[in-house]
């Protein structure tokens, strides 16, 4: 098979490592990719969300299958463009369509899908410029902390958890009446702050069965001891200590089962991963977000946990047969952490020398922001390694990763180096 995977972070660099191991394997082609990923494939400069550029390479390059890593063109309508168009539509997207990824790319969507379908989450009520007086007065008979959420997609910023009532409606005023994230809070979802602790759980589905992936927890503030400003994510553990059976069970019956269900029910055709961001409330599950495609760094602990052939789940996803595939992981723990820029998630430089790559040889390293100067890899975003150990349980996962982040260097380079803490 000739694939072409889109996306140029972590996540799909642990994709591309995946499926270049595929005995199914010709041929991978990655856009844009990363100073990593050519490693595993042919990187193509051209934009994931460019159309015609992805049409255009695909029939180039005689394509058999696209597997789409980021969010932005699944929410643009990708799939779609496929079905539509004659000289495509034969070609699979491992991806949902344009309606299925709703669900990540409008949060009053995702609320009133699991509503309709009794799926697990906070109260909530949606605003808009107009409406928000109503918004005021609903802030005024909630207690705090409240939780206000950009309708559509902000690059994972558009989320604030405030303490007190005057700066929620100070920040709800800014986000109707200011963009304060653009397009994406032109409505707002406000909703109930939940107590508990978080995790991610992943499925892949053809829109009939589904496969359950390892689950994952990730670490979004940049400080230790989950303080300071949210990021795009500074590291993952799996599998998650208190996601035993019970709890499993829980989340397989209340939350996937249904939201499978109801796509199905409500025709919506979807044939790729999702991902269920939860919160352990009390030993029950409750859905925080969905979202339309892996998580990034959670990908990056959780692909190579997974020992069955990824291209042959995929070939599943677009046969409609997952089904009949067989699903197995490695029975080992798994850690990552990223290497950020100084300054990340605020302002920061690129185009820094990293040393010390080669050294690496008990971990992996997979590239999330870089760029390559011939040999020279530079850093090319906030983000710019996620380095993943395995070990027979979490603490000798994280002591390998942290051994080996001691070996690598870039100019400001940042880490949490408290990975686990609130588990283990």
């Amino acid at each position: 098979m000739r694939i072409l995977l889109l996306g140029s972070g972590g996540r799909e660099h642990a994709l591309a490592w995946k499926i270049s191991q595929s005995s199914m394997l010709d041929e991978l082609f990655i856009a844009p990719g990363n100073a990593g990923t050519r490693n595993h494939g042919k990187n193509l400069s051209f934009s994931p969300s460019d159309f015609e550029a992805v049409k255009k390479h695909v029939l180039e390059y005689s394509i058999d299958l696209v597997v789409v890593g980021p969010e932005e063109p699944l929410v643009l309508g990708i799939y779609d463009f496929f079905l539509k168009d004659s000289e495509l539509r034969k070609i699979p997207v491992i991806g949902p369509s344009k309606q299925g990824a709703q669900l990540e790319g409008s949060k009053d969507f995702a609320k009133q899908f699991m509503s309709r379908h009794n799926i697990p989450t906070a109260k909530y009520a949606t605003f808009t410029q107009e409406s928000l007086n109503e918004g005021l007065k609903f802030l005024d008979n909630m207690k705090g902390p409240y939780v206000l959420k950009a309708d559509g997609l902000a690059a994972g910023k558009g989320v604030l958890i405030i303490k007190e009532l005057e700066e929620a409606k100070s920040e709800l005023a800014s986000m109707l009446n200011h963009s304060k994230f653009g397009d994406a809070s032109k409505k707002v979802v406000i909703e109930q702050f939940l107590t508990g602790i978080e995790l991610s759980v992943f499925v892949l589905t053809d829109g009939e069965s589904f496969k359950l992936l390892p689950e994952a927890k990730d670490y979004k503030r940049i400080g230790e001891g989950d303080t300071g400003l949210n990021t795009g994510g500074m590291g993952a553990i799996s599998p998650v200590p208190f996601a035993d059976a019970a709890f499993m069970d829980k989340v397989h019956n209340r939350i996937i089962v249904p939201t499978i269900k109801g796509l199905k029910q409500e025709m919506i055709p979807y044939k790729g991963f999702i991902f269920f961001g939860l919160i352990n409330v009390k030993g029950d599950p409750y859905v925080i977000e969905y979202n339309c495609r892996m998580g990034d760094p959670e990908t990056e602990v959780v692909i190579p946990r997974l020992k069955s052939d990824i291209l042959d789940l995929f070939e599943g996803v677009a046969t409609n047969t997952l089904s009949e595939r067989d699903i197995e992981f490695y029975d080992k723990s798994a850690a990552t952490v990223m290497m950020v820029s100084g300054g990340y998630p605020e302002a920061y430089e690129k185009g820094k020398n990293i040393y010390g790559l080669n050294a690496i040889v008990e971990s992996l390293v997979f590239h999330a922001g870089t760029s390559s100067d011939g040999p020279s890899v530079l850093t090319d975003g906030g983000r710019v390694l996620a380095i993943t150990s395995y070990g027979r349980n979490l603490d000798a996962a994280l002591e390998k990763t942290y051994d080996s982040i001691s070996k690598i260097s870039f100019e400001g380079a940042y880490y949490r180096k408290d990975l686990g803490f609130d588990v283990l």
